[in-house]
C-alpha cells in the first residue's frame, strides 16, 4: 500500500526546490522530511531526489510527484462535490507548459479565468519553446501544454488552438540602417537578430522562406516575450514578434514589417494528459475559450 507521507515529501522538495522549504510547508522538521525521503528510496530501491540547488526529481521520483499531483487534484474535485468533507487542508497544483509568447499575449486570460473555477488549484507553469513543450509531457513533468507538435504525445489528448501569427519586424530607424536596399541574404548575414534561446529557430525559419535558401544570422539571445518587443523598438535588431503583441506597434508606425506579406504562422494545440481530473478538464476549457479569442483559424 502506497505511503502518501512519504509520497508527499519527495514531492514537496521537488516542488519548493529544498528540503527546508519543503519542511515549511509540510509543518515539519527539514530532518523529518530528509527521513522521509530516504525511506521511500530504501523501499523502492532508487534514488528519488537529486540533492542540489535546487533539489530535483529523478525519473522514478517525477513518476511519484506526478501520482501525488494527481491524487490531490481529485481530491479537491471530491470536495467539491462534497462539500461535507471540509475544506482542502493544503492547495492542489496543476504543472503546466506553454510557451513564452503565448503566455504573453493569451494563456494569462485562461489562467485567470481557471483560478476563479478552481480557487483551490495552483498553476506550476514552466516556460519552454513550442516545438519542445510536449517533451515535459513525455517526462512526466507537467499534466498538459501548449505545442506546435503536430501529433498527441502518447497518453495524451491533442485539441487544436489555431494559429499564431509573427511578423518579422524593426523599427523604422534600424531598416534604414541595415536594409535601405532591400531584405537580402547579403544585408541579413550583417545585421543582428534578436532569438529568443536556443531552441527558437522562427528567425532562421522566416530567413529561409524570404530567401529561399539558409543563411548564417548574427544573433543577440534575448529570453523574454516583451522584452524582445522592446528591443526591436529601441534598435538592437530584428525579429519575429508575435503579431496580437506588436499589432498596435505596427498601426502607429513604432515598428515595421521586414518585408509585407511575409508572416509565419504557428499552429498551437493544447495537449494533455488522458486522466479523469475535472480541474484538467475546466482548464481545458478556459484555454481553448483563451486561445479561440487571440488565434487564428
Amino acid at each position: 500500500m502506497l505511503d502518501y507521507a512519504l509520497i508527499e515529501a519527495v514531492a514537496a522538495v521537488v516542488r519548493e526546490g529544498s528540503f527546508e522549504r519543503a519542511a515549511r510547508t509540510l509543518h515539519v522538521s527539514a530532518s523529518a522530511v530528509s527521513q522521509r525521503v530516504r525511506l521511500l528510496e530504501e523501499r523502492l530501491g532508487q534514488v528519488l531526489v537529486v540533492r542540489g540547488q535546487p533539489c530535483e526529481a529523478t525519473a522514478a521520483g517525477r513518476l511519484l510527484c506526478r501520482h501525488a499531483e494527481q491524487v490531490a487534484l481529485l481530491e479537491g474535485g471530491l470536495r467539491r462535490e462534497l462539500p461535507a468533507l471540509g475544506a482542502a487542508g493544503d492547495w492542489a497544483t496543476l504543472p503546466v507548459a506553454v510557451n513564452a509568447d503565448s503566455l504573453a499575449t493569451w494563456f494569462v486570460a485562461a489562467a485567470a479565468a481557471f483560478a476563479q473555477d478552481e480557487p483551490g488549484v495552483l498553476l506550476d507553469l514552466s516556460v519552454d519553446d513550442q516545438d519542445h513543450t510536449a517533451e515535459r509531457l513525455r517526462a512526466g513533468e507537467v499534466l498538459a501544454a501548449v505545442s506546435a507538435d503536430d501529433e498527441a504525445a502518447p497518453g495524451c489528448r491533442r485539441v487544436p488552438l489555431g494559429q499564431l501569427r509573427y511578423v518579422a519586424t524593426a523599427s523604422p530607424a534600424f531598416v534604414g540602417r541595415h536594409f535601405a536596399a532591400g531584405v537580402d541574404a547579403a544585408a541579413l548575414a550583417r545585421t543582428p537578430a534578436l532569438v529568443f534561446d536556443r531552441k527558437d529557430r522562427l528567425q532562421q525559419r522566416w530567413a529561409e522562406r524570404v530567401l529561399g535558401h539558409g543563411v548564417e544570422l548574427p544573433r543577440h539571445w534575448l529570453p523574454a516575450s516583451q522584452a524582445f518587443v522592446d528591443a526591436t523598438l529601441a534598435g538592437l535588431g530584428w525579429g519575429l514578434n508575435p503579431e496580437p503583441l506588436v499589432r498596435p506597434l505596427l498601426a502607429a508606425g513604432a515598428l515595421v514589417a521586414l518585408v509585407p506579406g511575409s508572416e509565419l504562422q504557428v499552429a498551437l494545440a493544447w495537449q494533455h494528459a488522458r486522466i479523469t481530473l475535472p480541474a484538467l478538464q475546466r482548464l481545458t476549457a478556459r484555454v481553448v475559450e483563451a486561445a479561440g479569442a487571440v488565434l487564428e483559424p
